[in-house]
């Protein structure tokens, strides 16, 4: 399985950004998300509408680590994610799923009907988020529109913002370096820039100015 990268180019992250606003604001949220936050998709698909409104910090447990986190909403992040749930209820996903109908059984309130004890009714729901697959597939297809073809998964996201930060932050103390690795929770500064392809750019940078 091939390790995914993350989306280094500027340029198509808007274009992303455009193409998923005007097809489904529920997925441009989803990008918004994982480029911003540097969140596992594991810990952004459960995340309900009580958990970020009027909060300044996501505020959880680690999915894979069972550890706390706690980590600033960015502003323009936050602005986006106050329109997006304007609406919603305070139990409902930030990344639900359509609203389905399925068909449950109960009681039947008529009891003197003894032979129908239980009667069918229609629970209509959307107090579900999507399936990672299904995030999956919509990261993987709008990259495709954009000109990326391989190495593109959820994890993608995760990685850009990584990418970035380090890119934006980072000085000759390796300040962006150590906080990018108490966000990520790696062992070692290493593991951080091999996870955001920083460390495979200097290999390909070394590798296209080596000459014997």
């Amino acid at each position: 399985m091939n390790t995914v990268q993350p989306i280094r180019d500027l340029t198509k992250i808007k274009k992303i950004e455009s193409i998923l606003k005007k097809q489904n604001y529920r997925n441009y949220i989803l990008f918004e998300l994982g480029i911003y936050s540097g969140l596992r998709i594991s810990d952004i698909l459960k995340l309900k509408v009580k958990d970020i409104r009027n909060q300044d910090y996501f505020i959880l447990q680690e999915n894979k680590t069972s550890k706390p986190k706690r980590l600033k909403i960015q502003p323009e992040l936050k602005k986006e994610l106050n329109s997006y749930i304007k609406n919603m209820n305070d139990n409902d996903y930030l990344i639900g799923s359509n609203k389905y109908t399925k068909y449950i059984k109960i009681r039947n309130p008529n009891k003197k009907d003894k032979d129908n004890r239980y009667i069918t009714v229609q629970n209509e729901s959307s107090n579900s988020p999507i399936q990672r697959v299904q995030a999956y597939r919509i990261i993987n297809s709008v990259a495709k529109q954009v000109g990326i073809k391989d190495e593109i998964g959820t994890h993608s996201m995760r990685k850009t913002f990584g990418y970035h930060f380090y890119n934006k932050y980072n000085d000759k103390n390796n300040r962006a370096l150590s906080i990018l690795q108490k966000i990520f929770n790696h062992s070692t500064p290493y593991i951080t820039l091999a996870y955001i392809g920083i460390a495979q750019d200097e290999v390909d940078e070394m590798i296209d100015n080596f000459v014997i």
